[in-house]
């Protein structure tokens, strides 16, 4: 009887496990777009520091993006299981936070840039951040992970969402742990690239050095194109997001593109790209929007600080 009982327990395991590798190869394909997102977004984070401090700030988010999941994870489980209606609504808040965030660096960029000369490029380069600026760019890159992370779980709950308590735990911890150990791992390396190049340039192989000063040359280019790619990423997540909680708009883009399927050749070419681009939009107007309020209200209460001071 104990043996009997000792195998049926060891079948549940291997079916429970093996309906997990399978939820989490489609939770893990589901979520691949996004992970290209956090990628490009967190390794925007990282521009401009300092080499010496590269590493530690990518550990540092890490860390707080554990957090995170610590958070999210219970969170989400209680959400499907007292308040699922919640769930859309939370996360269209979290895809306005993405385009406004899009918005102020864009705003921050065209409107507030200070043409600057050749040596003080260099010094802010090789001059390491404050600890208050450090600590600000890291909790800035944790909020924007919350979000992230937040839309990965909600992705690989809809495909647990039939599943029983145990099996949507387990699903859902270790996609977070993949998807963290996997993004930052990445970031890590894409910081150290230029690392990597010199330390190629003063070996003695001639091919080695080759390689290395090709790395040097395209670290800067990848660095600015994952920097634009983020601040893009931030509208066609955070778009996307918001799309899909109002559901005619949802549909209308759908529409559009499935027409465009149907209008020739070359619409049909394009027509995969409709959807992306059109939800990038839409976040590029909402974050334009939120823009335009926080800082209208920043004014207000700016002169109401002012008549109440005199």
């Amino acid at each position: 009887m104990p043996a009997g009982s000792l195998l049926a327990l060891l079948d549940d395991i291997a079916t429970i496990l093996d309906d997990v590798s399978i939820l989490t190869k489609k939770a893990a394909a589901k979520t691949a777009g996004v992970l290209g997102d956090d990628l490009a977004l967190n390794a925007q984070q990282v521009s401009g520091v300092v080499s010496n401090r590269e590493l530690p700030v990518v550990w540092a988010v890490a860390k707080g993006s554990f957090v995170n999941k610590l958070i999210l994870v219970p969170l989400a489980l209680l959400i499907s299981t007292f308040a699922p209606w919640a769930i859309v609504p939370l996360l269209m808040i979290g895809g306005l936070y993405l385009c406004f965030e899009g918005c102020e660096k864009l705003a921050h960029h065209f409107f507030h840039r200070r043409e600057k000369s050749v040596e003080k490029t260099t010094e802010e380069i090789t001059t390491p951040l404050s600890p208050e600026t450090e600590a600000t760019r890291i909790k800035g890159a944790v909020r924007t992970d919350f979000v992230l992370s937040a839309e990965i779980i909600a992705i690989t709950l809809g495909i647990v969402a039939g599943q029983d308590f145990t099996r949507q735990l387990i699903v859902l911890s270790a996609i977070s742990l993949v998807m963290t150990v996997g993004v930052y791992g990445l970031v890590a390396g894409i910081v150290k690239l230029d690392d990597a190049g010199l330390y190629l340039t003063q070996r003695p192989s001639k091919h080695a050095q080759r390689f290395g000063s090709a790395i040097l040359w395209a670290a800067p280019f990848l660095m600015k194109t994952l920097s634009i790619a983020g601040t893009a990423a931030m509208f066609l997540v955070g778009g996307s997001i918001i799309t899909h909680g109002i559901p005619w708009l949802h549909h209308t883009i759908e529409h559009i593109a499935e027409a465009a399927k149907h209008a020739g050749a070359a619409a049909a070419m394009f027509a995969g790209f409709i959807p992306p681009l059109l939800n990038g939009l839409c976040g590029l107007l909402a974050g334009t929007v939120v823009l335009l309020f926080v800082l209208g209200t920043k004014k207000l209460m700016g002169k109401s600080s002012a008549a109440t001071s005199h």
